[in-house]
């Protein structure tokens, strides 16, 4: 959970930004769950009578009022919507290698702040890891949660989709895409120039530590997937991530 600035001439006043996921509008009275009354009542040590912004991840966001703090929960009442979007208009899919510890953690959260509006978590050749145990259960969940954080920072008022982790030849089987590139360092060539209507859905490949086995890379360009460099230098995987995103932000979406 993070925090917003609104302007009422020339002053600031600095408001928590907390996602909920519950139906919100004006003249509600609600119970924030445990994570968000926490956070504000343990962390942020609010007061009764603060403003706080809320958003429940479909568009717009809600101003209201904190009426009440116990030990268990942080009680509001909205009193106000402001119709804010500052969603891209590209619809970026990140298709990424599953990434060991914290690493993956870093790459949902950045590509949450870069716009993403999918995140794909990808069992590839090169990624130690196993489907349908507790543990991955609970990574997926976990995710989900660092994207929820993101948005809160970033000002994003749609939550992002973070898919199930899937193994990369079911998902390259069943992927939908207008554009899609997959980052090689083995290519030349940066992004085409070309002309990207609002809402144009493109994906990006990006491969683990080690990167993509040269079978999944052929695999992905006989699926319509571009190979993509970003330069002669070899980068970490997450700092792949975060450099193709914003290039593409940068030569089709709003970083320009």
């Amino acid at each position: 959970m993070t925090e917003s600035k609104e302007r009422s001439g020339r002053e600031h006043v600095t408001l928590s930004r907390i996602y909920q996921p519950a139906a919100l509008e004006i003249g509600a009275s609600l119970y924030l769950d445990e994570r968000a009354s926490h956070h504000l009542a343990r962390v942020l040590r609010a007061k009764t009578g603060e403003k706080i912004v809320l958003f429940n991840g479909s568009g717009g966001e809600f101003t209201a009022v904190i009426t009440g703090i116990s030990k268990k929960n942080v009680s509001v009442e909205v009193i106000g919507y402001t119709e804010k979007d500052i969603e891209s208009p590209l619809r970026l899919h990140l298709a990424q290698g599953i990434a060991r510890g914290e690493k993956m953690d870093f790459i949902v959260q950045k590509a949450v702040e870069l716009g993403a509006v999918q995140i794909i978590p990808l069992v590839t050749e090169r990624c130690n890891v196993r489907l349908g145990n507790d543990r991955e259960a609970r990574r997926w969940q976990h995710w989900q949660s660092v994207a929820v954080s993101a948005c809160e920072q970033s000002g994003r008022n749609r939550l992002p989709l973070v898919a199930q982790p899937v193994i990369f030849k079911s998902w390259l089987a069943n992927l939908k895409t207008d554009f899609g590139y997959v980052l090689s360092p083995h290519v030349r060539g940066g992004l085409p120039a070309r002309s990207v209507p609002p809402e144009t859905v493109i994906t990006l490949l990006i491969g683990p530590e080690g990167g993509l086995s040269d079978q999944e890379v052929d695999m992905a360009v006989q699926h319509g997937l571009k190979p993509l460099s970003l330069g002669p230098r070899i980068l970490r995987t997450e700092t792949a991530a975060i450099s193709a995103l914003t290039a593409l932000q940068l030569v089709y979406g709003d970083m320009s």
